[in-house]
């Protein structure tokens, strides 16, 4: 969500602009964070450029900020370069938002601050990293570290999808084949047992017994489940609800240690680009807590950023936090202590994005013999329950 905000600093001074947050509440606490007095804050409602919706795909803006720094090595003027892509951009909403940031910028507007306008395709990271290349005079330079970044987020982020799809994938077709079995086929079973008047074993009593519920009760089966959805997702839009899910899920058997390597990788990547381009610490801990993607890890970083305005180290509250492993923590502090620490959080994320690659390959080969196994043992239980009076049956015939 997008909110539009007009707020004073403790100066006087007036600040009016737009945040990106999830909600109302997050937009709040982001600038109480930035030391600002808020005056109003609403909810933008237009989306995307004259008003339409659309979207920016990681792939697109990769492929975006490499041929921009291309052009721009090459010695071309930044209005021609955004000219020229905007033209080629098949994606029609980039394209129009490419025109904007052209005009903008013809009109004697800060590439960054024409790319602010558009905060669905170029988010807080990608414009400060702009602003600091710019100041600077390594515009070029900053946008192949922006390629290179997004492209390392994008394998990262098709790392967690691999984790996640295939048990969810897997266990919706046994619930549904299950689900079938029960409604369709044991209602034929049970009458067939009724009609020969047969005492059923315990096993098939069981099965019989669950189709007669899920036949009369399915529909309030999947209403209970479709209001549990919604009621979870609404809940985690609330910061105690973001708090508490978010924190369950790093608590996961397996899955939680894949998630805690990935949130790990994402802030040392995020950290290391943001600090090496020559944003401030203050500022790159503030960007990398909002893009970390979990509410836990969100909370450590903004404590960190409390200790580092304070004139403390980052390494310190990281470590009272005990979300980031002990081998993190120490890298971070050698970082600081000699000052290369964009040096090392590039290290620690090279090391836990293949921590992260090794980690879900092996999921995915422990997950297909287990979700065999469960899925065959579903199925054939409810076969043998239903075979089981027919067996008996021919045994009393002989």
């Amino acid at each position: 969500m997008i909110f539009e905000y007009s707020a004073r600093t403790r100066s006087g001074e007036t600040r009016a602009g737009t945040i990106k947050a999830k909600n109302r509440e997050e937009a709040v606490n982001q600038l109480r964070q930035q030391g600002l007095i808020l005056t109003s804050l609403r909810e933008k409602k237009a989306t995307g450029v004259f008003g339409m919706g659309g979207s920016v795909k990681d792939k697109e803006l990769a492929v975006f900020t490499k041929q921009f720094s291309v052009m721009i090595d090459a010695g071309l003027p930044l209005v021609q370069c955004l000219d020229i892509l905007a033209s080629q951009q098949e994606n029609k909403y980039f394209a129009q938002v490419l025109e904007h940031v052209r005009n903008d910028v013809e009109q004697g507007s800060t590439l960054a601050d024409a790319m602010k306008k558009h905060p669905k395709a170029f988010d807080d990271l990608y414009t400060n990293m702009v602003a600091a290349g710019e100041a600077g005079g390594i515009l070029d330079v900053i946008m192949q570290r922006l390629s290179v970044y997004i492209e390392k987020a994008y394998k990262l982020k098709a790392s967690f999808k691999s984790a996640m799809t295939y048990p969810i994938t897997v266990i919706t077709i046994a619930f549904l084949i299950v689900g079938l079995i029960l409604w369709k086929v044991i209602p034929a079973f049970a009458s067939m047992f009724a009609g020969l008047g047969a005492d059923l074993p315990l096993p098939t009593k069981v099965v019989i017994a669950l189709s007669h519920f899920v036949v009369k009760f399915g529909w309030l089966i999947i209403l209970v489940m479709i209001v549990i959805f919604f009621g979870l997702k609404k809940f985690y839009q609330t910061e105690t609800g973001r708090r508490v899910i978010d924190g369950l899920v790093l608590k996961l058997p397996i899955l939680g240690v894949i998630f805690k390597k990935i949130a790990v990788a994402r802030f040392s990547r995020t950290l290391a680009t943001l600090v090496s381009s020559g944003v401030s610490i203050l500022e790159g801990l503030t960007i990398t807590a909002r893009t970390s993607g979990n509410k836990i890890i969100e909370d450590a970083i903004m404590e960190a950023r409390a200790h580092v305005e304070q004139g403390k180290t980052i390494s310190e509250p990281l470590k009272d936090t005990g979300v980031f492993p002990p081998m993190v923590v120490q890298m971070i502090a050698v970082g600081e202590q000699t000052g290369a620490l964009d040096t090392m959080l590039s290290k620690i994320a090279d090391f836990y994005e293949d921590e992260v690659d090794q980690a879900v390959a092996q999921l995915m080969s422990l997950l297909e013999p287990v979700m065999i196994v469960i899925l065959g043992g579903l199925v054939g239980g409810i076969v043998v329950a239903m075979y089981l009076p027919i067996f008996t049956l021919i045994k009393h015939i002989k």
